[in-house]
């Protein structure tokens, strides 16, 4: 008897499918730091310091934890899973600008870079906020450890840095806009819901264990406490 053979199935590119792409953490991180960096500039602005670096700390901690989570955590948390060249980033934005934006399961190519850009700099902005010191009664808890010549220079860094925060979140935002406008896909709800609807040739990515994300949160949270308890 001769074999028949069998037509393989192909996915019909038209098709979509609902797929969790953003873990809880991941979400609580992004929308913890846009609230926590609003009041952090509110209580400079207002002479509440206490308060600013307690929302300081809190941004280091989370920053930390981010950091962690971006190497153990769900794939599209993780940064070998959506880093990639500037290369790859240009070529993203060619097609995007064509209005052929490619679908991803988490963060585009370009995305990525701005992810990066941003950990970055609140990492930058905390860490300088530990050494800065206005030279009469305010100073973070690791000044005491520098001359007062760097210390200074930290706390100018520290106002330099949240500039360049401002800009890059500009360019968030715009860029979240920019994806709506030309892609007409929403970005934002994926990051409150955890769910988005993708082509069904887009697997479904691996989410990590939301108890390991509490114990390096409660790790990050401990050095932060160990760090403010030097000054």
């Amino acid at each position: 008897m001769d074999d028949i053979t069998r037509p393989v199935p192909t996915l019909d590119p038209g098709l979509e499918h609902k797929v969790r792409v953003w873990d809880a953490p991941t979400r609580l991180f992004h929308w913890s730091i846009v609230l926590l960096v609003a009041f952090s500039y509110a209580s400079a602005r207002t002479g509440r310091i206490d308060w600013h670096f307690l929302s300081g700390y809190a941004i280091l901690a989370l920053v930390l934890f981010r950091i962690a989570w971006g190497i153990v955590g769900s794939d599209t948390a993780r940064f070998a899973h959506f880093v990639r060249t500037p290369r790859a980033a240009l070529r993203h934005l060619a097609r995007f600008g064509r209005g052929r934006g490619d679908p991803h399961a988490g963060h585009n190519p370009a995305g990525a870079l701005m992810v990066l850009a941003l950990i970055g700099l609140l990492l930058a902005q905390a860490v300088s906020g530990l050494f800065s010191s206005d030279g009469l009664i305010v100073e973070g808890p690791l000044a005491r450890f520098m001359d007062g010549a760097t210390s200074a220079a930290a706390t100018a860094w520290h106002a330099f840095l949240f500039d360049l925060i401002l800009v890059a979140v500009g360019l968030h935002v715009a860029a979240v806009l920019a994806y709506a406008l030309v892609a007409r896909r929403n970005l934002v709800r994926p990051m409150i819901v955890g769910w988005a609807r993708l082509p069904a040739s887009v697997p479904a990515p691996r989410m990590a264990s939301p108890l390991l994300a509490a114990a390096l949160l409660a790790a990050s949270g401990a050095v932060v406490c160990a760090l403010a308890s030097l000054g």
